[in-house]
C-alpha cells in the first residue's frame, strides 16, 4: 500500500495549487493523508476526487466549511497499522511521550502545524511523522511531503520528498 502524507497546504494563500509532482504522487497513491491547514474547501474537493482514499483532519487555519466536513482527529486501520491524524501536537520538547500517552492504541501518528519534517519513534513504539509543507517552507530549506509504504501490517520506506523550488511569481 502506497501512502502520500501532506500537511499545511495553505492553498490558495501560500500557493495557487499543489506542485505537479505532488499531484502525480497523489494519483499513484493508495492512501493520501492530510494533517490539516487546508485553508480552502476547494482543495479538499479536488483531493477527494483524485485520491483513491483520503484520511484527513482540519487544522487551526481551517474555517467552518472545512471543520464541518473533517474531524479534529482522524483514525484509520491500514492493513493492520493503526493510524491517527491530528494537526497540532504542541511543542517539540516532550512530544514523543505526550503523544504516546494521548494515543496509546495508535501505531503511527501523522501531524502538521510546524511545517518542519519530523520522523521519530516514542519509547512506546508510536511513530510520529510530520510531512512538512509542500507550499510554505517557512524557515526550512525545502518544500516537502512524505511517502511511505505499508506491507503486511508494517510501515516502511518512509521518505521525506523535497520538492523543486517554485518559479517566482510575476507581479
Amino acid at each position: 500500500m502506497r501512502l502520500v502524507l501532506i500537511s499545511d497546504t495553505h492553498v490558495p494563500r501560500r500557493a495557487r495549487d499543489l506542485p505537479a509532482v505532488l499531484w502525480t504522487a497523489i494519483d499513484q497513491a493508495d492512501v493520501v493523508v492530510h494533517a490539516g491547514d487546508w485553508v480552502d474547501v476547494g482543495l479538499l474537493d479536488r483531493l477527494e476526487a483524485r485520491a483513491a482514499r483520503l484520511i484527513a483532519c482540519y487544522g487551526n487555519n481551517d474555517g467552518p466549511a472545512l471543520r464541518a466536513r473533517l474531524p479534529e482527529i482522524a483514525h484509520a486501520d491500514l492493513d493492520g497499522v493503526r493510524l491517527a491524524v491530528i494537526h497540532e501536537t504542541g511543542q517539540a520538547t516532550g512530544r514523543e511521550q505526550r503523544c504516546a500517552a494521548m494515543f496509546p492504541d495508535t501505531d503511527v501518528l501523522v501531524f502538521g502545524h510546524s511545517h518542519i519534517p519530523w520522523d521519530t519513534t516514542a519509547p512506546s513504539g508510536l511513530r510520529l511523522l510530520n510531512p512538512g509543507s509542500p507550499t510554505d517552507r517557512r524557515r526550512q530549506p525545502d518544500h516537502t511531503y512524505m511517502s511511505a509504504h505499508i506491507t503486511a501490517g508494517v510501515l516502511h520506506d518512509v521518505t521525506v520528498n523535497r520538492l523543486p523550488p517554485r518559479p517566482p511569481t510575476r507581479p
